[in-house]
This record gives structure tokens, C-alpha cells and sequence, in this order.
């Protein structure tokens, strides 16, 4: 089976573009445009050049020997957190800035929930000296301020959000509006694999590059070009994509998403999606939604400012579906506890969406043989607020 996004713009039953009028010519002119202009000699030359020399990449595919020993895998960690700014965003953000640039958009927005998009898209637009105007919801600004200052450092105007529970949904929301009033001058850089078509397919392409790295450090480190298991957080996806892009098709490699569970699926403070949506649209998209019997979205939580969302990527919502990958729910704490046993036992302090993904060595075992690749698709710093919290009270920190 294909996994792969069909030229109508669906992976499977989910995707599409369910957008206003006012946006219609907007995301059509991206539609027919995107895959032309990523294919030129001097697009791809200009990217790959970003990539290289102003991001830092290729990100080191890492050897977790410790990690290794305690659960009993040859456990290996792509390093999308040593990326400049700290997170596997900005590659997809390069990518966008570059194919507005290309249209003739002189004016950027986004929304942001963990902070990392909006200062992704803060430094490209400062980089190629556009205007940046950042959707933040509210509740996120407080829990993200070191993200919203850097975002100011570099030039951009973060516009605080405090409709709904003032989180990524409703910064989306916001930014939506903003893009319905400003549609000729204004690009709107989506963070992750959700919108309407041909957004999915164009995050998960510019984030791609993971899954490519992966293939060739995996040959140099296991004489073999792929993993027996690839492991990634989703909130909207654009991580997972990127680790699944080259692999989707491969049998071979079993695909494990960790969401947000919160404080458990059997609650309702969660952002398990996957496992409690029901198919509907959201943000112009048909996908798994959280939503109540007659419609209305359902408010996600997640100690994670990147996971409450609460959609997920269609391309995500058609390999569940599928079962072509396995969907675990990660609850708050076991995110925590992940996030400092990887601190204590490599050195390395994750980002909170991070610390999900890690939270899948507790609930599935793997054999001694497996080789697991788990993308770390952010740093901990803007976390640490929270880390000090819960560990201060503790005594540990």
C-alpha cells in the first residue's frame, strides 16, 4: 500500500482543503506552485546551502550507549535538537520562507504552542528581512517565556491569543483570521503537517531531510540504511513526518507515534487524538478530531505546550488508521520521568514533546537486537520552568 499523499491532495480518507472563499486562490496558487518551485536547481541549491552552513545539519544520529544498556536495544538518537534554535522547526521554516520569497509575499505569519515554530519563523524572517507577526495563545506565552523573548529579539510581534484556553488551537485560529484579511500579501508558515492541502504534504517534504540523514547515518553506524523501529512524539506531527517520510513505504521499519495522554486517556485533560478523535475537520483539514457527539471541539491538555493540540496531521490520521503505525499514549508524568532519566543517564535535557517519544521505552519492550532510532525534535531550555517545578518539589534538582 501507498502511503503517500494522492494528487487530490488526501492521504488515504483524510486531507483535502476545506478553506474559506477568501482563501481559495491563496492556497490554490501554493498548490499548483509548491512542487515546481522546491524542484529548481536554485531552490534546492539555496536550501540544501541553508541547511548546511546557517542550521548546522546534517544533525548527528547518536548512539545512546546507556539508554542502550537499560533497555536492552541498540538505541540511536537523531539530534534534531542541536539544530540552530533548537528544534527540528526550522527546517521546514527555511523551506517556506524561501518559496514566499518566491511568490512575492513580503509579509510572514505563524502560530506557536511550544515556542519553537514562532522562534523558527522569527529567524528566517529576520534572516531574509520580512515581517513576522506570531499568533501565541495566552496560557502558552506564560509557560514559554524565554521562546516569546527571542521571538521579540529578533524582530517579531508576538500577538497573545486569549480566546478558548488560549493554547496552539486557538493561536491557529487567530492566525487563520489574520491570513482571511491579508490574502495577497501575506504567507502564512503553518508549523506542522495540518492545514488544508498542499500544506501537509509541504511541511512533511521541507522535514523530510530527517528521514534521509537517518538512512545514510544508519548505514555507516549498522552497515544497513534502515531501523527495525522509528520512534516520534506527534502533536500535529511535523517531527513524525519527517523521521517516517523515506520509510513510510518500507515494511521493514515499524512506526511508533507517542501523543499527549496528559493526565490519562480516561480523563478529559488530554491530548490523546489519535486514540479519542473522531473523523471531522479542523483548520482545513478532514482528520481525527477531539470533538463532543454534535461537533464542538473538545479543549486538549498536555503539560506539553507543543502537544495539546487537538487535531493531528492527515497523513498521520491515515497511518493509524491503516495500522500501519502504533499509536501510545504518554501521560505527563511518564514525560517527566523520561525527560530527566535521559538527562541522568546521556546528558541530555529534552524538549517536553521530545520526553514523549522517550516515554514509549516504558511501555513497549524491545529485543536485544532491535535497532531503534528516536528522533529528539527539540533542547529542553524552554522546559526548564517546568522540569524545576516538578523536580524541585522533589529534592532531586
Amino acid at each position: 500500500m501507498d502511503y503517500n499523499i494522492n494528487k487530490d491532495g488526501y492521504y488515504g480518507e483524510f486531507g483535502g482543503a476545506y478553506i474559506p472563499e477568501v482563501l481559495h486562490s491563496n492556497v490554490e496558487k501554493l498548490r499548483t506552485a509548491y512542487l515546481e518551485i522546491m524542484n529548481e536547481p536554485s531552490f534546492k541549491a539555496e536550501f540544501d546551502n541553508l541547511m548546511r552552513d546557517y542550521v548546522g545539519r546534517p544533525s548527528p544520529l547518536y548512539f545512546a550507549r546507556r539508554l542502550s544498556d537499560k533497555y536492552g536495544a541498540r538505541i540511536y538518537l537523531k539530534r534534531e535538537d542541536l539544530n540552530h534554535t533548537g528544534a527540528h522547526k526550522i527546517n521546514n521554516t527555511i523551506g517556506q520562507i524561501l518559496l514566499a520569497r518566491h511568490m512575492g509575499k513580503t509579509r510572514i505569519i505563524a502560530e506557536t504552542g511550544a515556542g519553537q515554530h514562532g522562534v523558527a519563523s522569527a529567524t528566517v524572517c529576520a534572516l531574509m528581512g520580512m515581517k513576522c507577526i506570531v499568533y501565541m495563545g495566552e496560557t502558552d506565552i506564560a509557560r514559554q517565556k524565554l521562546n516569546v523573548r527571542k521571538m521579540e529579539m529578533l524582530g517579531a510581534e508576538v500577538r497573545p491569543v486569549t480566546s478558548g484556553n488560549k493554547t496552539l488551537k486557538d493561536a491557529t485560529n487567530e492566525a487563520i483570521r489574520d491570513w482571511c484579511c491579508n490574502p495577497s500579501d501575506t504567507h502564512y508558515i503553518i508549523g506542522s503537517v495540518v492545514g488544508p492541502h498542499p500544506y501537509p504534504d509541504m511541511v512533511a517534504r521541507f522535514q523530510s531531510i530527517i528521514s534521509e540523514e537517518i538512512k545514510k547515518q544508519l548505514v555507516e553506524h549498522e552497515g544497513r540504511d534502515y531501523p527495525d523501529y522509528l520512534v516520534a512524539c506527534v502533536g500535529g506531527g511535523s517531527n513524525a513526518a519527517g523521521t517516517f517520510y523515506h520509510y513510510m513505504n518500507d515494511d521493514r521499519v515499524k512506526l511508533i507515534a507517542a501523543e499527549a495522554a496528559g493526565l490519562g486517556v480516561d480523563t478529559d485533560m488530554t491530548a490523546a487524538t489519535i486514540k479519542l478523535g473522531k473523523r471531522g475537520i479542523i483548520h482545513g483539514s478532514h482528520t481525527f478530531v477531539m470533538q463532543t457527539e454534535d461537533g464542538q471541539i473538545v479543549e486538549p491538555y498536555s503539560v506539553s505546550a507543543g502537544l495539546d493540540y487537538p487535531g493531528i496531521g492527515p497523513l498521520h490520521a491515515n497511518l493509524a488508521s491503516q495500522g500501519r503505525a502504533e499509536v501510545l499514549a504518554v501521560t505527563d508524568d511518564e514525560a517527566l520521568a523520561a525527560a530527566l532519566e535521559l538527562t541522568r543517564l546521556e546528558g541530555i535535557i529534552p524538549a517536553l514533546e521530545s520526553a514523549h517519544a522517550l516515554g514509549v521505552f516504558g511501555q513497549k519492550k524491545f529485543g536485544p537486537d532491535d535497532v531503534v532510532v528516536l528522533t529528539l525534535s527539540g533542547r529542553g531550555d524552554k522546559d526548564m520552568d517546568t522540569y524545576i517545578e516538578r523536580y524541585g518539589k522533589m529534592g532531586i534538582l
